[in-house]
């Protein structure tokens, strides 16, 4: 019988191996957070005149200057970290962060509290959550109005992978804080959650510049809870078509569109920022055109989140079944 059960062991263990090696995994570029470039900013002096740094993932270099960061075909990412130039004033933010582990680097995303004082008695507050998506920012930002019109969300894409792969650990700051660019800032009952979201989307566009999608795949995960230790090779799968009716479905996994709270936008052929407007789940065999992935230290918007909140990613890939 004790022989019989060792067998049994041993069959599990060789079909778990089996499970592992029967996936395949692909980096996305710049996903290993080796690699930083660093611009050195000098902040309007009706600010103070700082000198601060800006952290972007693209190839190693450093920039002296207020150089906006543009879209390119080198790197896919894009952040939260921001120049912004409103009626020529020079300010940053800056949310992400380079950080070392082991011989290397991960990413650091945290909510920060940004403050500003013009001629020393103008104190401006705005609460930042870090983000790091796929696709770029329009620099220099001229306003504070409608962040999320900002940023130029997804990438062409046409595989379907199984499921998104990286390592993480985070650490939750548990009070609530809404600033939005005022004086103001203003305690909020609830909770904050890092998130990480990633969207197969088949995108189309109409004669009028409207953007339209229908949703192929789904991987979405909220994190909550303290953890303080890194997890490696931590995966969410990827759901495919119409997952309304399945046992795993959260509200948060929905199509977004331009009344949802925050929806995501794109530059159209007309060069002009308009929102993905999902109309639909895609029919089974439907590819994607475009990969969508946000990954943040806050799920809940725009100048809201746990001040001093922060999720630690590392290794974003895409997982494959052979």
């Amino acid at each position: 019988m004790k022989r019989v059960f060792k067998v049994g062991l041993v069959l599990a263990y060789i079909l778990m191996v089996q499970g592992v090696f029967a996936q395949r995994v692909e980096k996305i570029p710049f996903g290993d957070m080796e690699q930083w470039q660093t611009r050195i900013i000098k902040e309007s002096f009706l600010l103070g005149g700082d000198t601060k740094k800006l952290y972007d993932l693209a190839p190693t270099a450093e920039k002296k200057g207020a150089i906006p960061y543009t879209r390119n075909n080198i790197s896919p990412w894009a952040s939260s970290n921001v120049l912004a130039s409103p009626v020529g004033i020079v300010k940053t933010s800056c949310s992400v962060f380079p950080e070392k582990r082991g011989n290397g680097y991960c990413a650091r995303l945290e909510v920060v509290e940004e403050r500003c004082k013009a001629i020393g008695f103008v104190n401006i507050v705005v609460v930042a959550s870090g983000s790091i998506y796929l696709g770029g920012m329009q620099e220099p930002v001229k306003s504070a109005k409608d962040p999320m019109s900002k940023l130029d969300q997804g990438i062409p894409f046409t595989s379907c992978p199984s499921a998104i792969q990286f390592d993480y650990k985070t650490k939750r700051a548990t009070q609530v804080y809404k600033a939005s660019g005022g004086t103001k800032v203003t305690k909020l009952s609830g909770t904050d959650n890092a998130e990480v979201m990633m969207l197969l989307i088949h995108r189309w566009e109409d004669a009028e510049g409207n953007v339209y999608a229908k949703r192929v795949g789904t991987a979405v995960e909220k994190f909550g809870k303290n953890v303080l230790d890194w997890v490696n090779d931590y995966q969410i799968p990827v759901r495919y078509g119409n997952i309304t009716k399945e046992p795993y479905f959260k509200s948060y996994m929905g199509l977004i569109n331009s009344s949802s709270p925050n929806p995501y936008y794109t530059t159209n052929s007309k060069g002009k920022m308009v929102p993905v407007q999902e109309v639909g789940w895609a029919e089974a065999g439907v590819k994607p055109t475009h990969l969508v992935l946000k990954i943040s230290s806050s799920d809940l918007g725009p100048y809201i989140g746990t001040v001093g909140s922060v999720f630690w990613v590392d290794n974003v890939e895409l997982v494959y079944d052979k």
